[in-house]
């Protein structure tokens, strides 16, 4: 029998993580939305504050399924494909180092999930 408690112990870290990002973001959107690089806060279709609102939502939404252990794959894969997206339009910063784990966490949770090809399946 595999064991799972490491997997579960990054999952719920990481949900916590997303989940209180979401709140920090939610409570001072234009804080947050600060530390966009020029170039990218200028490529956004809407408002500064409405874009880290959307932000908030969607790291809120990432952590909730994380922690409630529904649809693991998809979201860890979304959540690794955002990190990636935040240290581009971000740029390098003391926090990069912390998406970086966050990032790698979230492939492990997607390697786990990922569905076991069965023997002579293609």
């Amino acid at each position: 029998m595999k064991n799972d408690y490491p997997i579960h112990v990054i999952r719920v870290g990481i949900a916590i993580t997303f989940l209180w990002i979401g709140v920090l973001i939610f409570k001072s959107p234009e804080l947050w939305g600060s530390i966009l690089q020029p170039w990218a806060a200028g490529l956004l279709p809407v408002g500064l504050k409405e874009a880290m609102i959307g932000t908030a939502i969607f790291d809120f939404a990432i952590g909730f399924f994380l922690l409630i252990d529904k649809y693991i794959l998809p979201t860890s894969l979304l959540g690794f494909l955002h990190l990636l997206m935040v240290v581009a339009v971000v740029g390098i910063t003391a926090g990069t180092a912390r998406d970086i784990g966050l990032a790698a966490g979230l492939l492990a949770l997607a390697i786990h999930h990922w569905p076991q090809k069965k023997s002579g399946q293609f």
